[in-house]
C-alpha cells in the first residue's frame, strides 16, 4: 500500500541535497512557485494552427540526431532551417548532406555550448528538435518554448522531478507543445499490441512487464559518443535511469494521462559488479577502471501501480552481458502477449489451451493501421528500422494538421519522472513513492490517443 511519501516540488527541493543530485547531471533544482499557484485542472491539451511547411531548428547532430536529420530531409512538408552542435565538423556534415541533396542549406550554429539560444531566437522556426546529452534537454526545451517554438526532445525528456514540472509549466504558459521522441512507441509489435488492446483482445488489462535491457558496458571505457557523458550518471545515481523505451508503449496501452495515471512506485537495486568484472578481465585487477565505484546497481527493478489498479514491472539493466530486450509483456483478463525472446500470444478461446501462438499469425488482422499505411514509405529509413521514420513523420504531420502530437508534455513528464522516483525509493530501502500528478486532475478525463484517433 502506498505511504504518504508524496513528493511535491517544495518538498523535493528541501530533500534533494541529501540525494546528491547535481546540476551537472541535469539536476538543477528550482524552488519555483507552489502548485497551488497554478490552475487545478489545466486545459486538456491544445491545438495550434496548421503549418504548411514546418520549419525546424535542430540541436545535436550526433548519432541519434543524425538519424532524425536524415529522416526529416526525406519527409514532405518540413525543412531544416538551422543546425546547432558544439562540434563545427558535425554542423558542416549536415550542411553537406543538404547541398548534396540539392536542398536549402541550413544555417550553422557552433559557437559554444549556449549557441542554441541564438538559434532558438530565429523568427523563421516553428519547431526545435533536441538530441543532446540529458543535462541539456530541459534547458533547451524551455528556451525553445519561451522563444515561441514547439519542442521535440530525445529520451528521457527530463532527469529530475523539478525539470518535469519546468516542461509542463512552460508548455502551459507558452501554449507550445513539448514532445518526447520515444521511437519504441512506433515499433511494429508495440503498435500491433496497442491495436489489439484497443480492440479488447486481451480483455481488461491487469499487468505488464517492460524495461531497457541492453549491454552498454563498453561506454564505461569509451572516450567518444555517449561514453563522454552517460557513464557519469551511472557513477552517481542509483535508479531506473532510462525507463521510457519499455514503459511508454505500456503507458499507451493503459491510457496513462487519458483516464488513468501512475499512482506509486517501489524500486530496488542489485549490487554493482558487472562492469568491474569486465574491467578486471580486460585491463587487469589493479586498473582504475576495475577500481571504479559505480553507484548504479546492475539490475534495477521497479513496480508501478496505476490509479486504475494495474501493475507494471520495469527493469533497467545496462551493465550485464545479455541480448538486447525491452521485456515487453501485456496481460489482461482474456489473454496475454510478449515480445521477447520471441513474439508470442495467448488469447482465451482462440489459442490452444495453455499454449502460445506466434504473434505473426495475427498480423494480417491486427497490424496497426499507421504501420500498414507507412511500411513501404519507411522501409530503409535512417535509425532503428522503420519506427524512427514513422515517429518523425507523425510529429511533422501533427503540426501540418494543427493537431496535438501523439505524445504531449504530460506524457513526457510522467514517463521521465520514473528516474527520480526510483532513486528516491531505492534510497529509502524500497519504500513506495507517489507519482506527482503533472496533469493536476486532467488525467481523469478520457482522451483518445492521437495515434489511434488519427491513424
Amino acid at each position: 500500500m502506498a505511504n504518504s511519501n508524496n513528493i511535491n516540488r517544495r518538498d523535493f527541493f528541501r530533500k534533494s541535497s541529501a540525494l546528491g543530485l547535481t546540476a551537472a547531471l541535469g539536476g538543477s533544482i528550482l524552488a519555483g512557485k507552489s502548485r497551488a499557484a497554478l490552475p487545478s485542472i489545466p486545459p486538456a491539451g491544445f491545438n495550434s494552427k496548421p503549418i504548411d511547411l514546418v520549419r525546424i531548428g535542430f540541436i545535436g547532430a550526433g548519432g541519434m540526431g543524425s538519424n532524425h536529420i536524415r529522416n526529416l530531409m526525406n519527409i514532405e512538408g518540413c525543412e531544416i532551417r538551422a543546425i546547432c552542435d558544439i562540434v563545427p565538423e558535425k554542423v558542416a556534415r549536415v550542411q553537406k548532406w543538404h547541398r548534396d541533396a540539392n536542398k536549402p542549406v541550413p544555417a550553422g550554429y557552433s559557437k559554444g555550448e549556449h549557441d542554441y539560444k541564438r538559434m532558438c531566437a530565429r523568427e523563421d522556426l516553428d519547431l526545435v528538435y533536441i538530441a543532446t546529452p540529458w543535462r541539456w534537454h530541459v534547458p533547451m526545451c524551455v528556451e525553445a518554448m519561451n522563444a515561441g517554438k514547439h519542442a521535440a526532445v530525445e529520451v528521457p525528456a527530463a532527469v529530475t522531478l523539478d525539470e518535469c514540472w519546468q516542461l509542463v509549466e512552460t508548455s502551459e504558459k507558452t501554449k507550445r507543445h513539448c514532445s518526447m521522441m520515444e521511437n519504441c512507441n512506433y515499433d511494429r509489435v508495440e503498435m500491433m499490441v496497442l491495436n489489439m488492446v484497443k480492440q479488447n483482445l486481451f480483455g481488461e488489462l491487469l499487468h505488464a512487464k517492460c524495461g531497457y535491457l541492453h549491454d552498454l558496458r563498453d561506454q564505461a571505457f569509451s572516450k567518444g559518443g555517449e561514453g563522454l557523458w552517460r557513464p557519469a550518471h551511472n557513477l552517481t545515481r542509483n535508479g531506473d535511469l532510462y525507463p521510457t523505451h519499455g514503459l511508454a508503449p505500456v503507458a499507451q496501452c493503459m491510457d496513462i494521462n487519458r483516464g488513468n495515471n501512475f499512482d506509486y512506485i517501489v524500486s530496488v537495486a542489485s549490487k554493482s559488479r558487472a562492469v568491474n568484472d569486465l574491467a578486471a578481465r580486460r585491463f587487469g585487477p589493479d586498473s582504475p577502471h576495475t577500481r571504479t565505484n559505480w553507484k548504479l546497481g546492475d539490475v534495477v527493478t521497479s513496480t508501478i501501480r496505476t490509479k486504475n489498479g494495474e501493475t507494471i514491472v520495469v527493469t533497467h539493466d545496462v551493465t550485464t552481458p545479455r541480448p538486447y530486450s525491452r521485456d515487453y509483456f501485456v496481460q489482461g483478463t482474456r489473454g496475454l502477449v510478449r515480445k521477447y525472446p520471441e513474439a508470442r500470444v495467448h488469447i482465451e478461446g482462440t489459442s490452444p489451451a495453455h499454449g502460445w501462438e506466434p504473434l505473426s499469425k495475427y498480423f494480417d488482422k491486427y497490424d496497426h493501421p499507421v504501420w500498414k499505411a507507412m511500411q513501404q514509405k519507411a522501409s530503409g529509413a535512417a535509425g532503428h528500422g522503420s519506427m524512427d521514420y514513422i515517429e518523425d513523420y507523425r510529429l511533422v504531420q501533427a503540426y501540418r494538421k494543427g493537431i496535438t502530437p501523439d505524445m504531449d508534455v504530460y506524457d513526457a513528464a510522467a514517463l521521465s519522472a520514473v528516474s527520480q522516483l526510483s532513486e528516491r525509493s531505492i534510497e529509502n530501502k524500497g519504500e513506495s513513492v507517489n507519482f506527482p500528478d503533472f496533469t493536476r486532475g486532467m488525467w481523469r478525463k478520457p482522451r483518445e490517443l492521437q495515434v489511434q484517433k488519427d491513424a
